[in-house]
C-alpha cells in the first residue's frame, strides 16, 4: 500500500473468530434495543394508533438518510395492510412536495436524533397547516419532539456499529416500531387475507385468493363433451381433439352424467375389452366430481391433489356443464 492510499482502504487479514464475534454482538445489541423499546411502550402508542385510524387522508411518512429508507418501508407496509400511506422526502418537501400533504393527513416523521435540518425546516409549516404530527425519535427533547402531537420513543443505548456511528440498532428499532404500528392497525381494521391479496395481486397469495375457476377454465368448443350413446371411437376423437385428457358425458340438457379419462382408456385396453361396440355410457365414471365456476382456482388445485386427478369439469349455478380446467391451466396461472 502506498502512502497515497487512504487508511480507510486498508483491509485487515480476515479473522473468522472476530467476524462471528461481531455478528453475535450485533444481534445481541439490536435484540436488547428492541426489548428496551418494548418495555418503554406506553399509552402514547395506543393514542398514535387511534390517530392513524381516524385520519381520512394518508399517513405521510418522512425521514432523512437511513431513517428515510426505513420510512419508505414503513409506508409500504402500512399501504399494503389497509392504511393508505405514502413517503415524502423532507428535502423535496421544502421545494414543492409539501403540497402533497393535506390537513386531513397525518405525518409520521422519523429521526433518531430529532434534529434533522430538512425535517426541522418544514415542521413550522406543518404546524400552521394543522397537520397532526407523530414523531418517531430517540431525541425526546429534540426539535422534532417539541413540535409533535405524539412522540414514539425509539431511542437506543448504542449502535451495533463498533464505532457507535453507523445507524444500526437505531434503524432496527425504527422498523420494528413501524411494524408494530402496522400490525396494530391491520388488526383493529379487521384486515383479512382477502384484503391483503387485493393489494398484492401479483404475488402468490393474490393469485390464490383472487383467481377464480371461471378466470382460467376452458369454455365453449374447447370443452370436450359427448352424449351417453356416443361410440367409444368418437369419444376418443373428441378427447384427442380437445387435449384435456378427459371428456365429459352429458345428457340432452348439458347436465354432467359422467366422465371418461385417458386412464380409463388404458385400463380398458389392458383388460382386452372389445372397444368397437362400447358407448360412452358403458365406459364412463358416473356422477363425477365437479366444481362451480365461482370457486377459487386454488380449490380446483386442492381437489385435484386430494383425489389424484389432473382435470375437473366445471358447472354453472344450474349444474350445467360450462367449462373444464386441468393442472396445466393452474400451473400457467401460477396458482400451483
Amino acid at each position: 500500500m502506498t502512502s497515497k492510499q487512504s487508511a480507510a482502504t486498508k483491509v485487515l487479514a480476515p479473522n473468522d473468530a472476530r467476524i462471528l464475534q461481531l455478528a453475535h454482538e450485533t444481534l445481541d445489541i439490536e435484540a436488547e434495543a428492541l426489548l428496551q423499546i418494548k418495555q418503554r411502550l406506553s399509552p402514547t402508542f395506543v393514542k398514535a394508533v387511534h390517530m392513524l385510524l381516524k385520519t381520512t387522508g394518508h399517513v405521510v411518512v418522512m425521514g432523512m438518510g437511513k431513517s428515510g429508507h426505513i420510512g419508505r418501508k414503513i409506508a409500504a407496509t402500512l399501504a399494503s395492510t389497509g392504511t393508505p400511506a405514502m413517503f415524502v422526502h423532507p428535502g423535496e418537501a421544502s421545494h414543492g412536495d409539501l403540497g402533497m400533504v393535506r390537513d386531513i393527513d397525518v405525518v409520521l416523521a422519523i429521526s433518531n436524533s430529532g434534529e434533522s435540518d430538512e425535517l426541522a425546516a418544514i415542521l413550522p409549516v406543518l404546524k400552521r397547516q394543522g397537520v397532526p404530527l407523530i414523531a418517531m425519535t430517540g431525541g425526546l427533547q429534540s426539535t422534532l419532539a417539541n413540535h409533535a402531537d405524539l412522540v414514539l420513543d425509539c431511542g437506543v443505548d448504542k449502535e451495533a456499529c463498533p464505532l457507535n456511528l453507523a445507524p444500526t440498532a437505531s434503524t432496527t428499532a425504527q422498523i420494528a416500531l413501524g411494524d408494530a404500528l402496522a400490525v396494530a392497525l391491520l388488526d383493529t381494521r379487521g384486515f383479512k387475507p382477502e384484503d391483503f391479496a387485493r393489494s398484492h395481486p401479483g404475488g402468490m397469495l393474490g393469485r390464490r385468493l383472487l383467481t377464480f375457476v371461471s378466470d382460467l377454465m376452458r369454455t365453449g368448443d374447447d370443452v370436450p363433451s359427448v352424449s351417453p350413446d356416443t361410440l367409444l371411437s368418437e369419444l376418443m376423437r373428441e378427447m384427442s381433439a380437445k387435449g384435456l385428457g378427459a371428456s365429459a358425458v352429458v345428457d340432452a340438457n348439458k347436465k354432467v352424467v359422467g366422465v371418461f379419462t385417458d386412464g380409463d382408456l388404458r385400463r380398458l385396453v389392458e383388460k382386452g375389452a372389445d372397444l368397437r361396440a362400447l358407448t360412452a355410457a358403458q365406459v364412463m365414471h358416473p356422477n363425477p366430481r365437479t366444481l362451480k365456476h365461482t370457486a377459487l382456482a386454488v380449490e380446483a388445485a386442492e381437489l385435484m391433489e386430494e383425489h389424484r386427478i389432473t382435470s375437473v369439469l366445471v358447472v354453472d349455478e344450474h349444474e350445467t356443464l360450462c367449462g373444464a380446467i386441468n393442472s396445466n391451466d393452474l400451473m400457467r396461472a401460477k396458482v400451483i
